[in-house]
């Protein structure tokens, strides 16, 4: 059995992520409309409705 850390650690430092957004398809009105969503929301800090558009962009050229 090992013996539990008696100090503290460093933080763990996580590597940011640098994958670009997803492009919406040239021509797809719901693709133009998401990406706006996008940059609204990029402007107003809510990232949390960034990160979701980018899910329904990289998901929706299924659909074309």
């Amino acid at each position: 059995m090992t013996e539990p850390t008696k100090y503290s650690t460093p933080p763990v430092e996580l590597p940011l992520r640098t994958k670009p957004d997803p492009m919406p398809v040239e021509g797809c009105a719901g693709c133009i409309e998401l990406a706006n969503v996008r940059d609204r929301a990029r402007a107003g800090g809510d990232m949390t409705t960034v990160s979701d558009c980018n899910v329904f962009l990289a998901r929706h050229p299924e659909g074309h």
